[in-house]
């Protein structure tokens, strides 16, 4: 089918010179509308000489594809032309854009054939190729047991009904968070169907076992962070078994209650526990008191006892070595020596009494007496 004109040479919306049916009077303007305007105003007055109408532009864009497709759109040539741009467009469709939070698998006749980062990527388009892209920077909860009454009655989920060590029933609620692991964003993909439901399996039967391992007092006081830990653990250990491309980030204790039924008798052992941790504490806040204190006076006491002890043996020394000289002397002057030594117990017992002292060899009786220790007494003595 070939190429032709609409009109006398003029482009679909009126001749390119001339008068036409819109202008009887043949006046010069050209097309549709006053002044010779296309139906956007692209027209021009007066000869033809004025800008461009986007009714020329089309008809510079349909003379470029007759030159291409003299034969016209269905011969030989403009099939090729028009399949070309097909296929063309076609592959255009495979670029897609991955997201920073976001991960691209690509797949090609439904085979994982790689993966590709954050930016403007490529793959076969569909329906050869398709593209998966998991969010691997999301933080995913999965929740066993939240949502159970706090009476505890046990009309409640089922999931956080455990047994612990020593056979007691206890109510353990607890989440699990968790997210893909962008280097196995692939094993998320294609080996689990249902994550939240694989995680939450896992968690409840790693709880499960970790809490039969304990007896219930620990379970209820002082073992929560070795719970969470021990459980988070085990759960990855699992799901690395299972391949599953998830990494978890958490596991934290919520609430964790024997049944209701028992519930005060637990609380009234918790209690005791505690009064008897309080009474402990204080306890040994006085003996760390008490003792250096005692420690203290029993040093104290040991070491005057030893001064006691070095201050009499050196005055027995010192008397010992004293009767030694004295006796030394002795052998050498017997009267003189004893003379010395009666005068000397006479001073120490008489020095400090009143004494009257009268001389028998003068001859004239007792001397007047002069009342010399009453007078100094009386200076002494307060007024």
């Amino acid at each position: 089918m070939p190429w032709s004109n609409q009109g006398d040479g003029g482009g679909p919306w009126g001749k390119k010179s001339g008068s036409g049916p819109s202008d009887p009077k043949g006046s010069g303007n050209k097309g549709f509308g006053p002044g010779g305007q296309g139906p956007w105003g692209g027209g021009s007055s007066g000869g033809g000489q004025g800008p461009q109408g986007l009714d020329q532009l089309f008809q510079q864009g349909q003379d470029h594809l007759k030159n291409l497709m003299p034969d016209g759109p269905m011969s030989g040539r403009g099939g090729s032309l028009i399949g070309a741009l097909v296929v063309v467009g076609w592959m255009a469709t495979g670029l897609y854009i991955v997201h920073p939070d976001e991960i691209g698998l690509n797949l090609v006749f439904g085979r994982y054939e790689g993966s590709t980062q954050p930016g403007l990527n490529y793959n076969w388009p569909a329906p050869v190729g398709s593209v998966i892209k998991p969010r691997v920077t999301a933080v995913n909860t999965t929740d066993v047991g939240v949502g159970v009454s706090d009476n505890r009655t046990g009309r409640g989920d089922p999931s956080s009904l455990m047994l612990t060590g020593d056979e007691n029933i206890v109510y353990v609620d607890f989440a699990v968070q968790w997210q893909i692991n962008p280097a196995k964003a692939a094993d998320y993909a294609f080996n689990i169907r249902n994550p939240q439901g694989s995680v939450r399996a896992v968690a409840e039967a790693a709880m499960r076992e970790v809490i039969g391992r304990r007896n219930i007092q620990l379970v209820l006081t002082t073992d929560r962070s070795a719970i969470e830990a021990e459980v988070k653990h085990l759960i990855q250990d699992v799901l690395n078994n299972y391949k599953a491309g998830v990494e978890v980030r958490l596991v934290q204790l919520q609430k964790v209650d024997p049944p209701g039924q028992v519930l005060e008798a637990f609380r009234d052992v918790q209690a005791a526990r505690q009064d008897q941790d309080r009474l402990r504490n204080e306890a040994e806040t006085y003996a760390s008191r008490v003792v250096p204190e005692a420690r203290g006076e029993a040093a104290r006491i040991v070491q005057e006892a030893e001064a006691y002890r070095e201050r009499v043996v050196a005055e027995a020394n010192g008397q010992a070595s004293r009767f030694t000289q004295v006796y030394d002397e002795y052998k050498k002057a017997p009267d003189v020596t004893r003379q010395r030594i009666y005068l000397e117990t006479l001073e120490k017992v008489m020095g400090n009494i009143d004494k009257v002292i009268i001389d028998r060899d003068t001859g004239q009786g007792v001397v007047p007496y002069m009342a010399l220790p009453e007078l100094k007494r009386n200076q002494g003595a307060p007024k």
